[in-house]
């Protein structure tokens, strides 16, 4: 067979370099690969170099297309990695200046008129696309960018990135954010793109997560490349343990440093007759929904069908909230109370506000950050409050990112950070919106079990929001299902 990808001796060029060896690989033609391993294993660098994110140090990468683009453009400087598309987390950022838009931006219809609607986005040709018709897709274009949910965006990038002709595309977690039947459609469209001679590379923190089409595993432990083989060769030899068995313990006396005071309450949520509405779109009609104090809920649905909006309302980010029938914590909104008096009974995270957290700022300080509900670190921490976020993020095994700046790990990374950011004050109700995308079993297991310590205190309320009902906590006994 003849090879695709080749790296020789690569390693990359950068401070406090990470990898233990240099890496050799070779990808030959025909061949779908899963680059696989724990978080912070080294998956996303070496994606990175192979396409052009991260210089060489010494080594060589070679490309087998690279004589057929100089055929085809002679009088052009080659540059391979222009010929490689990286769909990852952080790819929402070339479809807009995520910089001058905000979190909250998108429930304020006043202010959304400057992100660009999903048409503009995308060529006619791409609107026609296979890939857009196999995504199903059509209903989005007069969406605005920054109204997509999280799945929405996922398959925005894919067909975006697609259809202009790329000679190799490596997928970051692919099936993250998206909903079973989602991810079913987007599996059927890696498979055919495989049969038409598309090369495929696909970085999987598990073996479930793994697309079927895949032929060969590339194994990674602490930067360096441990394993080469065949899918069939990988799965019989790293049967997948569930999550939930393995092994982990969790201290529950972590909780106890840092609890937010608050009066009583019998009531966290109450919402009767509520529409989820964008702008002047409703979604859906008539929620009515009662959590009482100590319940532990799963909310599910499918992608757009309105879950983060119906957040935005309790997390108090949603001006729409004041115009609706809601109660938080005994108190009907719009009676007085401010939103920074919600939010300090809330602990948050989800996909959106991740995509949104752009203040380069140390891991340490992100987690930190939660104790004010910022984006960023404005305000001095006292020295037991940085002693808990330090002590958060060791208890997730990720003491090791306490000084490097949030924006340089990778997305796996920033989401144990930001899942930490979520607990650090013990907050009365914590509202985890996909909170495992990315991690890898054992990541998964340990704050499943964190989650699980979390709801064992006396009337702590929690909302879990998943596509996947495997990572649901043992905790959660009720369910709310939005649909379309």
């Amino acid at each position: 067979m003849k090879s695709f990808l080749s790296l020789s001796e690569a390693m990359p060029r950068m401070m406090d370099n990470p990898f233990v060896d240099p890496a050799n690989w070779q990808m030959q033609e025909g061949e779908v690969w899963a680059l696989t391993g724990g978080n912070g294993s080294g998956k996303s660098l070496l994606a990175g170099m192979i396409a052009g994110k991260c210089a060489l140090q010494h080594g060589e990468i070679t490309y087998s297309f690279a004589e057929a683009v100089h055929l085809q453009f002679p009088d052009k400087p080659f540059h391979p990695w222009e010929h490689v598309r990286l769909v990852g987390f952080h790819a929402a950022y070339s479809l807009a200046d995520y910089r001058t838009l905000y979190y909250q931006q998108r429930y304020h219809q006043t202010e959304t008129d400057d992100s660009p609607l999903v048409r503009d986005i995308l060529a006619e040709e791409e609107r026609e696309s296979m890939v857009a018709e196999a995504l199903q897709i059509e209903h989005l274009l007069d969406k605005r960018l920054i109204q997509l949910s999280s799945g929405e965006l996922r398959k925005l990038l894919i067909a975006k990135v697609m259809t202009g002709n790329p000679r190799l595309v490596i997928f970051d977690n692919p099936f993250i954010g998206l909903d079973a039947t989602s991810r079913a459609l987007l599996d059927d469209l890696f498979t055919g793109l495989h049969r038409h001679g598309m090369p495929l590379i696909f970085l999987c923190a598990s073996q479930r997560e793994m697309p079927s089409c895949v032929t060969h595993v590339l194994q990674m432990s602490h930067c360096a490349i441990v394993n080469q083989m065949p899918v069939g060769q990988f799965c019989e030899l790293h049967t997948d343990v569930p999550a939930y068995l393995f092994d982990t313990s969790v201290d529950g006396s972590l909780f106890g440093h840092s609890v937010v005071s608050t009066e009583d309450y019998a009531i966290a949520v109450k919402m009767e007759h509520v529409n989820i509405e964008y702008g002047t779109k409703v979604i859906r009609k008539d929620v009515n929904w009662t959590i009482l104090k100590g319940e532990k809920w799963a909310l599910a649905g499918p992608n757009g069908a309105g879950k983060s909006t119906l957040l935005s309302y309790i997390f108090a980010d949603n001006p729409q909230a004041y115009s609706k029938q809601l109660t938080l914590f005994d108190r009907l909104r719009g009676t007085g109370e401010s939103i920074w008096e919600i939010k300090a009974r809330i602990g948050f995270t989800s996909s959106e506000m991740h995509l949104y957290y752009r203040e380069n700022v140390s891991c340490l300080a992100v987690v930190a950050s939660g104790f004010f509900d910022s984006i960023g670190l404005y305000r001095k921490c006292s020295e037991q409050q940085m002693q808990q976020a330090e002590q958060w993020l060791k208890l997730l095994e990720s003491e090791h990112l306490k000084d490097r700046m949030f924006l340089k790990i990778s997305s796996g990374e920033q989401r144990l950070v930001l899942f930490a950011r979520a607990l650090v004050k013990n907050p009365a109700l914590l509202i985890l919106d996909e909170p495992f995308h990315g991690l890898d079993d054992r990541k998964k297991a340990l704050c499943r079990h964190i989650v699980e310590t979390y709801a064992s205190q006396p009337d702590k309320t929690l909302i879990y929001v998943t596509h996947h009902r495997e990572e649901i906590p043992d905790c959660v006994g009720r369910y709310m299902e939005l649909g379309f």
